[in-house]
């Protein structure tokens, strides 16, 4: 009776073992936010970062212009910055058009306004998301009131 109850014991700890494995070798989670809540993503900066720097570690540096812009209510560098994002691609939330805003950030060498992006959502923005990708993917970030972080 004890050896096929060691038996059994082996083969649960065998599989539990299996899974951990499995659930180690998982992919992270999407970089962007599902909803306007903000929240952490998985690649914001640790606690000992943000305390230095309240804005994520993979924006560029250009975009704390592009934000104390937006923050200031401009003046802008392009005639497109501030006009309605229309979220067409469906990769933000659906909201009511006119909630989301575009604005560009500066890419270093470029001939155009490049593909980098921060949509806001609200009026004051609540909602903040950068695009790299001119819109195939956003990473969803939190801003500090104007004046706390610059």
């Amino acid at each position: 009776m004890r050896k096929p109850l060691l038996l059994l014991v082996a083969i649960v700890l065998l599989v539990g073992g299996l899974f951990a494995i499995k659930e180690s070798q998982r992919p992270p989670p999407p970089q962007f936010a599902p909803s306007l809540t903000g929240g952490a993503t998985a690649a914001d900066p640790t606690p000992s970062t943000a305390a230095r720097d309240p804005l994520p570690s993979f924006l560029p540096p250009e975009a704390r212009q592009t934000i104390a812009l937006i923050q200031r209510g401009g003046p802008y560098p392009h005639r497109q910055d501030g006009s309605v994002f229309g979220n067409r691609e469906q990769r933000l939330p659906e909201r009511p058009r006119g909630y989301y805003r575009e604005f560009t950030v500066e890419t270093p060498g470029a001939s155009n306004r490049g593909a980098r992006r921060i949509v806001t959502g609200g009026n004051p923005p609540t909602g903040w998301f950068y695009t790299d990708d001119h819109y195939e993917t956003f990473r969803s970030f939190d801003v500090p009131p104007a004046g706390s972080w610059q």
